[in-house]
């Protein structure tokens, strides 16, 4: 159990990565490679990215907690999903630092449902990511909301990537992905249909940034993270907001790790946040919205 006393931070978003299986699937380290590339960062390279374990060991020495989650875009990509189950695990194996979240393509449908509720009961997980882009999906398509009632009910927090950040940027046809479905306006659909379902939006979403932010500022459960950019090149509006009418809903997060906190940590000393909004983003939001305080 993570101890509030005890930690700087709470990174809400970061990912497990490493190892998925024995044999990465074809392509996936041209995919992770391309993501180096575009975050200037070499974790991407053949057989640099860090395993849960040493993932734990950083945020440890750091004092910082993390929300950590895989993601599942088997049926888009072609690349095995690190098992929901192995990942809860670890976290747990590591509770005074890491909270479980876990990923289910909305395409599974009612399979995807029963794995959610089973991941909350039986495995501790505390909220699920969605990666529009990835997964192929609209977030407000219907087919995806048989898995959000079974979150909704079981009490969970979902997250959901939007805007554009590296994933497929430069590779060939950007390796397929549609940036449309990534659009924050469709989470307010998501938003008025579930309305005591936390909902985050993950990233500075560019080139969508002013519509996120009145979908936060419009709906009291929609929440962002700040992960994916480096804070020093967060637009104005987006630094207003966070210092002003978001103040309570903004949440640290690096990308960890194409984005480690050490960069994402020191960049964001340097930009013009009020002193007093600093420890509700990098703890504060993150410790209510996870139950960790009142």
């Amino acid at each position: 159990m993570i101890k509030l006393d005890d930690v700087v931070a709470i990174d809400f978003h970061s990912h497990a990565e490493e190892p998925c299986c024995d044999q990465r699937d074809d392509g996936y380290n041209e995919f992770q490679a391309g993501m180096a590339k575009y975050f200037r960062n070499p974790a991407g390279a053949k057989g640099m990215l860090p395993t849960m374990e040493e993932t734990a060991v950083y945020y440890r020495e750091r004092s910082i907690a993390c929300v950590i989650f895989p993601v599942d875009a088997e049926r888009e990509t072609g690349f095995r999903r690190y098992k929901n189950e192995e990942v809860a695990e670890i976290a747990a194996a590591n509770s005074d630092i890491m909270i479980p979240f876990a990923s289910i393509d909305p395409a599974k449908g009612k399979m995807g449902a029963r794995e959610a509720r089973r991941l909350v009961r039986d495995f501790g997980v505390k909220g699920f990511k969605f990666h529009p882009t990835m997964q192929g999906f609209y977030p407000n398509d219907r087919s995806a909301y048989v898995l959000y009632e079974a979150i909704a009910e079981e009490g969970a927090i979902t997250l959901f990537h939007t805007g554009q950040t590296g994933v497929g940027a430069g590779m060939h046809g950007g390796m397929g992905m549609r940036l449309k479905y990534s659009h924050p306006m469709y989470l307010d659909d998501v938003a008025v249909d579930f309305p005591d379902m936390p909902i985050i939006l993950a990233h500075p979403s560019f080139p969508w940034q002013e519509e996120a932010l009145s979908v936060a500022n419009h709906k009291p459960n929609v929440y962002i993270d700040l992960s994916g950019w480096s804070p020093r090149y967060f637009p104005p509006i987006l630094v207003q907001y966070t210092n002003t009418l978001l103040k309570k809903k903004m949440l640290f997060g690096s990308d960890w790790p194409a984005i480690t906190p050490d960069r994402w940590l020191a960049d964001f000393e340097k930009i013009d946040i009020k002193d007093e909004v600093r420890p509700m983003v990098l703890k504060d939001n993150a410790a209510r919205l996870l139950g960790l305080s009142a």
